[in-house]
């Protein structure tokens, strides 16, 4: 089968959807948010992208934290509409029930079943976008979304979001285990 180019465009693979916190004006302000990614193990340290518009960049500038909550997908609306509307036109601070771990200025979302808090440790400006690098200092979950101790992304039902299409999707079943599968070829 011959392979088509598709030119230099955002590829259409599958992106877990996060809402990323931060205090704006000393208020709670969450956005949805898909370009996010892990770049370090120790310490843990996760990355999120954001257009250099956005509301939300000067809060995490000026507190220097900033969360990363995983939404269920009962929480797609609320999510979506996190993602549609600014936080310069709309107060979003009271669209879901918050908690705050050691960051008081990194907000995080009771419904979702995980959330992260995090300390800015760096920004790189890419194009059109700053890139927040956060020290994890911090994981939340609840006993109902562990198996065995683990998470269990079957209970938590996170959202993941196909682009350029776009639209929100839930995870399928497992396929195998990973570091597993692959030693039958050893």
């Amino acid at each position: 089968m011959e392979k088509i180019n598709l030119g230099s465009t955002i590829p259409a693979y599958p992106m877990p959807v996060s809402l990323v916190g931060a205090h704006v004006h000393g208020k709670a302000n969450f956005l949805a948010l898909a370009w996010f990614t892990m770049v370090s193990y120790k310490p843990p340290k996760i990355a999120i992208a954001l257009g250099k518009g956005h509301y939300t960049n000067p809060g995490i500038k000026e507190n220097r934290t900033f969360s990363v909550c995983l939404p269920s997908e009962k929480m797609v609306a609320a999510t979506d509409y996190c993602g549609i509307v600014s936080g310069k036109k709309a107060d979003k601070s009271e669209v879901f029930d918050l908690f705050y771990g050691a960051l008081k200025t990194a907000p995080m979302i009771k419904d979702c079943p995980l959330c992260m808090e995090c300390e800015v440790v760096d920004m790189v400006e890419i194009s059109l976008n700053e890139v927040f690098i956060g020290k994890i200092k911090g994981v939340y979950t609840e006993e109902q979304f562990l198996t065995d101790g683990k998470l269990d992304f079957k209970k938590m039902r996170p959202l993941v979001l196909s682009h350029p299409d776009p639209s929100y999707w839930s995870l399928g079943e497992p396929v195998a285990s990973a570091w597993s599968i692959g030693k039958k070829y050893k």
